[in-house]
């Protein structure tokens, strides 16, 4: 009599950036052709990856914190009688290789960015040969070497699917660890990310998501032989049936482009929303960063966008604290904060990566400093913040339902300028691109109600109109005589 053995568990928890959770999702699916199946729980996991990231502050640390935890459900699994595997993988992974191994014994497997595709024979070599490190940046392309995910995996994620179509990063910002844990920059040919989107969409994904280090540099090589520009790509993918949304993220302003500024323009699917860091509105810091653009250079990017598509939500990266920087410093990135009216911003304090030039400066800035600072810039974010989302309030928007809302008989979606709206609609709406009027805002979303054509069912869109049209009245929206001289949408 032949005995069905229980299939193997997978958890895996990921840290930090959207790069991140598409490895997560591509870990698992490398893992699925040998029989592991995610699990919600740690507790009755076979493999349990720590997917890391290295740009947060003190994240090595979290990272060692975590894995002492972890050794209790170690011991707790030996106990049953089950070997419990544990992999570190990402950046801090790659930035720490070997000391992982020697602080903590938990760990079975530390695995680099690069290397992921390997982990079903990395996996099996740990149990045979004990302790294994892969940190190193192998010759074949990983993506070659990764299983595509099923329909029922792509189905499960939800209706918006990232796509890595760039990795690793040229511009050697002196405070990121990027060049040295993801690599110099490559970029994924046109026909294999033609070829993914056009999987996920099958699937019933609506929004496709490319993401990079430094997405806006991507290059790669087309059908025709030349190397494309991502806004070329973007138009490519517009014309793919089903695809209803593009966005793309995280851009460098000197990789802003005309092509790629005319793209958000041009193309009704191309969402209203930019994440562009800048992180810091001083020439002085900016030139001791090495971003290699100044404020007025950021400015003139953002005033393009802007002309381009003028109901454009602009977010963005600031750091504060950086070593050397003063209180006029300071007040510079205040002022552009204000010039600019983020509709979102993410903020942190400096935090010295090992290895980058930056953490060697004698100059750094006290804690207290930069704590001060940050409450103060954060504040001004939420208040730019605050007036985007209530200029929005009686509006009418599509949004692309996602998961459940907070609430009972609520979901919760995304507005096109990546709002979260949480509005009261059967779980039905799931994976639909519905009109919302929108009624309220909250502390971190908005809220609305769905708009009923007809008088008895939502109003929906197919993708054919993308229902991203601005509202005369929100922030910087032109009135319709000059959308239509234009030719924006």
């Amino acid at each position: 009599m032949s005995v069905t053995r229980a299939p193997r568990k997978l958890y895996v928890k990921s840290y930090g950036c959207q790069m991140n959770v598409y490895d997560s999702q591509r870990m698992a699916d490398v893992l699925a052709r040998e029989g592991y199946v995610e699990t919600a729980t740690p507790d009755d996991a076979d493999v349990l990856v720590l997917n890391t990231c290295h740009i947060r502050e003190k994240a090595a640390e979290k990272v060692y914190s975590e894995l002492g935890r972890l050794r209790v459900l170690k011991q707790e699994a030996a106990r049953d009688g089950r070997r419990l595997t544990v992999a570190v993988a990402g950046c801090v992974a790659q930035a720490e290789g070997e000391e992982i191994i020697r602080r903590a014994p938990v760990v079975d497997l530390v695995v680099g960015p690069q290397s992921y595709h390997r982990l079903p024979d990395l996996v099996a070599r740990a149990a045979v040969e004990g302790r294994v490190v892969d940190t190193e940046f192998p010759a074949e392309d990983k993506f070659d070497h990764l299983a595509a995910p099923t329909r029922a995996a792509t189905r499960s994620r939800g209706a918006a699917a990232f796509v890595t179509v760039q990795e690793g990063c040229d511009k050697f910002c002196t405070f990121c660890v990027v060049p040295y844990t993801r690599g110099a920059e490559f970029s994924r040919p046109v026909a294999k990310i033609l070829a993914e989107v056009e999987d996920l969409v099958a699937a019933g994904v609506k929004e496709i998501r490319l993401i990079g280090q430094n997405v806006n540099a991507w290059h790669g090589d087309g059908p025709d032989g030349r190397a494309w520009t991502l806004a070329r790509l973007l138009y490519r993918l517009a014309e793919v049936p089903g695809v209803a949304r593009l966005r793309y993220t995280t851009s460098h302003p000197r990789d802003m482009d005309d092509a790629l500024i005319a793209a958000h323009r041009d193309l009704p699917a191309l969402m209203p929303q930019l994440h562009l860091p800048v992180q810091s509105g001083s020439d002085r810091i900016l030139d001791a960063m090495n971003r290699k653009h100044d404020r007025a250079a950021y400015l003139r990017v953002i005033e393009r966008l802007k002309t381009a598509r003028p109901d454009i939500a602009m977010s963005s990266d600031f750091i504060v604290g950086f070593p050397g920087e003063t209180e006029q410093d300071f007040s510079d990135t205040l002022a552009l904060v204000d010039a600019v009216g983020f509709a979102s911003a993410y903020s942190f304090k400096y935090s010295p990566r090992p290895g980058t030039p930056a953490a060697d400066s004698d100059d750094q800035v006290s804690e207290a400093e930069k704590a001060e600072r940050l409450a103060r810039l954060q504040a001004r974010i939420d208040h730019h913040a605050a007036a985007f989302n209530a200029a929005t309030v009686g509006r009418t928007a599509d949004v692309l339902f996602e998961n459940p809302g907070r609430h009972d008989g609520q979901m919760t979606g995304k507005s096109p300028w990546m709002q979260a709206v949480q509005v009261m609609a059967p779980p039905s709406v799931k994976g639909e691109i519905l009109a919302v009027r929108i009624t309220g805002t909250g502390t971190n979303s908005l809220y609305g109600a769905l708009v009923v054509a007809n008088g008895t069912a939502p109003l929906r869109h197919d993708g054919a109109d993308h229902g991203t049209t601005p509202d005369p009245a929100l922030p910087g929206a032109p009135d319709p005589a000059v959308r239509a001289a234009s030719g924006g949408h």
